[in-house]
């Protein structure tokens, strides 16, 4: 097969179409993420001006320059929509002046590989910030299949995305109905404080046999501690059994109270710090909880609660304090299996999303 080796700037041009006529309103305004999608703007948009915005129409390209500060990555998306976009300014938006040579398609499955994030970052240049200028962009070289090549390429992409969306959108459904379970509950039953089921719990590493240690993310998840720790001397660490809770009292740093709880079979420690606690079983389940505490709802009721002056806190007494609805263990079991069973599909679906950025450069190749 026969392969033209081009570089991208003989392929594509600038479009340096302002929204200066005010067509397009907030609603229009979009960002990109490094998942390399198009996301509504998370920008206060506040007595901002439209006007200077860029306007991305359909099969048009736009990337933010800055790399710096950015997860190693580029954040670069095709308007896949049928909708016009407005962008900042200081994006950069583009389509290709070559129809015959290469397809929208198959240039968004270039910028999809970890190759194009590496050759972005390792020519951005930059003191306080690192960019990657049109120019650099347009010198990246590629080489082109015939267009039969490339549709047969992008149609198998489709159909890889087109799978993966349908499951994502059976999750979805799996997650309504959980929440719809849990909302008539609380609408249909006295809820309980917490605090009647819930123990306190200070064990420490002692002897530290234990070397798993953890810390907590926004994502309700334990994760690797973010400082640095001598596993040599976790002594004064605290010991998290399976089923049992840590979370972060602290919670005006992330606007969410970080906790998680230990679903692995072995212990493990946290930083002295962090709250432990255990759940008495026969009551309530540890799931059932965890599935609570994860709700928005319960963020914003743990900030409002949170008090302190350098540092707000959500004290120990204040999660006793938390009232939630405590129907039949049967009846928790029944939403719990519900929750694993989304969590389950989740994880699928995530790898399916891995897989289809897998794909690829192995088209490419």
């Amino acid at each position: 097969m026969m392969l033209n080796k081009r570089k991208l700037g003989s392929l594509l041009s600038l479009c340096d179409a302002t929204n200066e006529d005010l067509l397009f309103g907030l609603e229009h305004v979009r960002g990109i993420s490094v998942n390399k999608i198009f996301i509504p703007t998370k920008a206060n948009m506040e007595g901002v001006s439209l006007e200077p915005y860029l306007i991305v129409r359909p099969d048009e390209f736009a990337y933010v320059t800055v790399t710096s500060r950015n997860g190693e990555k580029i954040s670069i998306a095709r308007n896949a929509s049928k909708d016009t976009y407005i962008c900042s300014s200081s994006y950069n938006v583009f389509k290709i002046n070559r129809n015959d040579e290469i397809l929208p398609e198959y240039l968004s499955i270039l910028f999809e590989r970890a190759e194009f994030d590496r050759y972005a970052r390792y020519n951005s240049w930059g003191s306080a910030r690192e960019t990657f200028d049109w120019q650099t962009f347009c010198d990246y070289e590629i080489e082109l299949p015939p267009i039969s090549i490339q549709q047969k390429y992008v149609d198998i992409y489709k159909a890889i995305h087109k799978n993966q969306q349908c499951y994502e959108s059976g999750l979805n459904d799996l997650k309504l109905t959980c929440d719809a379970y849990i909302e008539n509950l609380r609408h249909s039953m006295v809820s309980e404080e917490i605090g009647n089921y819930i123990v306190r719990k200070n064990d420490k590493n002692i002897d530290n046999k234990i070397k798993t240690v953890l810390g907590l993310s926004t994502s309700k998840q334990f994760r690797v501690p973010q400082s640095r720790v001598n596993k040599k001397d976790l002594g004064g660490y605290k010991i998290v059994n399976p089923l049992e809770f840590a979370f972060v009292p602290t919670t005006d740093t992330w606007k969410v109270l970080a906790f998680a709880i230990n679903i692995y079979n072995d212990p493990i420690v946290v930083s002295p710090i962090y709250e432990v606690f255990s759940v008495c079983t026969e009551k309530l389940l540890p799931e059932y909880l965890a599935l609570w505490l994860s709700r928005d709802e319960f963020d914003r009721y743990a900030r409002f609660h949170s008090w302190g002056s350098a540092r707000e806190n959500f004290s120990w007494d204040a999660m006793c304090e938390v009232r939630i609805p405590i129907p039949d263990i049967d009846v928790q079991h029944s939403i719990v299996d519900i929750y694993k069973a989304y969590n389950i599909r989740k994880e699928i679906n995530e790898k399916l999303k891995a897989q289809l950025k897998d794909i690829c450069p192995i088209l490419i190749k």
